[in-house]
């Protein structure tokens, strides 16, 4: 499998998909052997296998097992409303149409529960159309982007809570902002930042060194630098071991992103798997875990314009991640990170991890796309063979 991957790897470095990547791909008890190809950046180093990479929406497998083990203990519920824990959210106003003006709108008739935020059901969420939400989304600084907000949590919650619903929660889907809210419901929930949980609650117990929500200043070197292509040119965004993640921010971010290496995010995965534990204890029941990564959205609310086109012909949404009901890999789960990052788990404990920093594009997609096509047990009869 190394060999494989690391000639699909060099050629998509030679053909300028991205400058370099570390990946993996193991079967259920294979030992970790990463495969880094390429550079951090034109010109520059090596891309390191131990490199600490912008997970980005790859975070939210990680924030939705938090809050299930918070569920599992009984801190809150699945079908809780969150406004006791995030009053910003209590009576929340709901737009006649996604694409309504601002002040058409009509009193929520439910709650946003736990459930809304983790199947991105909420009521928030990325536009897909030019609207006069998406338009005050960008006004107020909470709107997606291939940066962190900026902003104190508190404040990131305060501005997202003046906005109308786009739709009463779990009346639609739309991606991305539940999962910031999510964030900070875990440190409402818990009494303590959600860096600080996470921390003591995941990486420490499972070992996971490097993952957080920044790197701390005497790693920062290890982070690469990021890119976007512009007229077929990478362009630098952030530079390497600078920019937001570089050392501890100055303010609140439990509503950001994770860093994290290729070696933690497979631990994190092995452990959701029930392959390993965390302090000789499984990270989740069996239960939630099915929960997690079986899809949980309703057909109805799989509208065309809801994500990106031909999302929900062949996939479906857990609780933060992806999961595959059509093509090739029915059973499947994963997600992938806007800046070049990727994941998936098979049903039968396949684990494959690919990291890299370029803004998601054509190139990069289709690199995904090869990667998820590895197999790694054709390759292992090939070499016994």
């Amino acid at each position: 499998m190394s060999h494989a991957l690391k000639e699909l790897l060099s050629r998509h470095v030679a053909a300028g998909s991205v400058p370099g990547a570390v990946a993996a791909i193991l079967a259920r008890g294979d030992d970790l052997q990463p495969v880094a190809v390429g550079v951090a950046a034109p010109g520059g180093p090596e891309f390191r296998a131990d490199a600490i990479v912008r997970i980005q929406s790859m975070t939210k497998a990680v924030t939705s097992v938090a809050a299930l083990r918070l569920v599992e203990r009984g801190r809150i519920g699945l079908d809780d409303a969150v406004d006791p824990w995030l009053p910003e959210l209590a009576d929340p106003a709901v737009l006649s149409h996604p694409d309504a003006s601002l002040d058409d709108t009509r009193p929520s008739p439910r709650p946003i529960t736990l459930r809304h935020l983790l199947t991105n059901t909420s009521g928030y969420g990325m536009m897909t159309t030019d609207s006069p939400l998406a338009r005050e989304m960008v006004a107020t600084g909470v709107e997606a982007g291939p940066v962190p907000s900026g902003l104190d949590a508190a404040e990131w919650l305060a501005r997202a809570a003046a906005l109308p619903l786009a739709f009463a929660p779990g009346e639609g889907w739309r991606y991305h902002h539940s999962f910031g809210i999510l964030g900070v419901l875990l440190s409402r929930v818990t009494g303590r930042a959600t860096p600080e949980h996470l921390r003591d609650d995941l990486f420490e117990p499972l070992g996971m060194r490097d993952t957080g929500f920044w790197a701390p200043t005497e790693s920062a070197h290890r982070l690469p630098a990021t890119f976007r292509r512009n007229e077929g040119r990478l362009v630098e965004g952030e530079p390497a071991g600078g920019g937001f993640y570089a050392g501890p921010p100055a303010h609140d971010v439990s509503h950001e992103e994770l860093v994290s290496t290729l070696a933690d995010y497979v631990t994190f995965l092995r452990a959701l798997t029930g392959q390993i534990t965390a302090d000789s204890e499984p990270l989740l029941t069996t239960a939630s875990v099915t929960a997690m990564t079986s899809d949980q959205v309703p057909d109805a609310l799989k509208r065309p314009d809801s994500f990106f086109p031909g999302f929900w012909d062949h996939m479906g949404w857990g609780f933060g991640v992806g999961v595959h009901t059509a093509g090739d890999h029915v059973g499947r789960f994963g997600w992938s990170g806007g800046l070049g990052t990727d994941f998936f788990v098979d049903p039968d404990g396949t684990i494959g991890v690919l990291l890299t920093q370029v803004d998601l594009d054509d190139a990069v997609m289709g690199l995904f796309h090869d990667f998820q096509q590895l197999d790694p047990h054709r390759s292992r009869d090939e070499t016994e063979g």
